[in-house]
């Protein structure tokens, strides 16, 4: 038999946090993002559950195509643009609307020769420092852009980089605000923490499209200020493995490589068919949770390439072919949000959906 180790990609999940996005947003168009093979789920499995979108943005021309090969026939964004100009023919075949960022890619639009003009996203660089025209300069490009034939709409673009902190939105809004004041065109400002935090009350922020990414993924943009059940959002991956053996220690016993953990006591452990190797971080602290048949305990020892060691304390009847939930929803419906996983490796959900290893397999249910 396979190893006991694999990954469900829950469609009925996506569509529900998909709703939450648009429910923010109300009157807003709402584009899917699925860069990174949506977040580490798959375009391909992760598509029936979003279909609900008004559009879906990425970043790779094969990732756009992959999204039309599946029979999508609406907007597709290219999130940074075209990086070269031979891109731009694949726009025109495709359909594809992009961001334009930076001077070269109008350069490169206006010595494009095509018959349908294209739909630009006009970045601006309000306050993050990564892409886009600084406020002074937005408004040249703008003009640039609209004196050009192969242009058909702009839509206005920026990017938050403290919506989910104390920070908010309210100064780069304002920044945004003042550099397009009496120019026509959609507009493009919340990403994930904007669209829950901010996009309900607030007109200017919530625009005309809002561009949610981790919160569509079942994870909470402002964690730990708030979890998935606060926005309502639902776990779309769950990693889930089986115990293939247990042990009874004694008082001093150690377990797993350097010895780090040792019982005080007796207890029984159990040995998980799931390692770093398998997408599951190493680096997490020893009082990691995880979900054994559906209950809570926590991780003893390290994590091993291709195994993980759980305390079996308050799960007495569990066994080998037992059910170990690493993240997610386990089978008898109880939730361990990918938050707190990451949050015990020091870093974001994001990270851990992406890093799931090609060997798990991986299903759409």
């Amino acid at each position: 038999m396979p190893r006991p180790t694999e990954a469900l990609i829950h469609t009925d999940a996506l569509a529900h946090n998909l709703r939450r996005a648009r429910a923010s947003a109300p009157d807003a168009k709402v584009w899917a993002v699925v860069k990174a093979n949506a977040y580490g789920h798959g375009i391909e499995r992760a598509y029936a559950g979003l279909q609900g979108a008004d559009g879906f943005a990425l970043l790779d021309l094969n990732e756009a195509e992959r999204v039309r090969a599946l029979g999508w026939r609406g907007p597709i964004l290219l999130l940074e643009g075209c990086f070269e100009a031979r891109d731009l023919e694949l726009c025109s075949r495709l359909n594809l609307w992009h961001t334009v960022h930076h001077e070269a890619q109008i350069d490169m639009l206006a010595a494009h020769k095509t018959q349908q003009p294209h739909q630009v996203f006009l970045k601006m660089n309000s306050g993050m420092n990564r892409l886009g025209f600084r406020p002074q300069a937005f408004r040249a490009a703008w003009q640039r852009l609209s004196g050009l034939t192969q242009v058909d709409s702009i839509t206005l673009m920026t990017h938050f980089s403290d919506a989910d902190g104390p920070a908010g939105v309210a100064a780069q809004t304002a920044v945004f605000e003042a550099a397009t004041r009496e120019m026509p065109g959609d507009r493009s400002l919340c990403n994930s923490a904007a669209t829950l935090r901010f996009a309900p009350n607030d007109g200017a922020v919530r625009a005309d499209w809002v561009r949610p990414g981790i919160m569509v993924y079942g994870s909470a943009p402002d964690f730990p200020d708030h979890d998935i059940a606060h926005w309502d959002l639902q776990p779309t991956m769950s990693l889930r493995a089986r115990l293939i053996a247990t042990q009874a220690l004694h008082a001093g016993d150690a377990v797993g490589y350097g010895s780090r953990f040792r019982a005080t006591g007796p207890m029984r452990i159990g040995i998980v068919a799931c390692g770093y190797a398998d997408g599951y971080p190493r680096v997490v602290r020893e009082d990691t949770p995880v979900l054994v048949n559906g209950v809570r305990t926590r991780i003893v020892g390290r994590v091993s390439m291709d195994m993980i060691t759980v305390d079996l304390a308050p799960v007495p009847e569990a066994g080998v072919d037992s059910e170990v939930t690493l993240w997610g929803r386990a089978q008898n419906g109880a939730v361990l949000p990918i938050d707190e996983v990451a949050a015990c490796a020091g870093t974001v959900g994001y990270e851990l959906m992406c890093a799931l290893a090609q060997r798990v397999p991986t299903r759409a249910v």
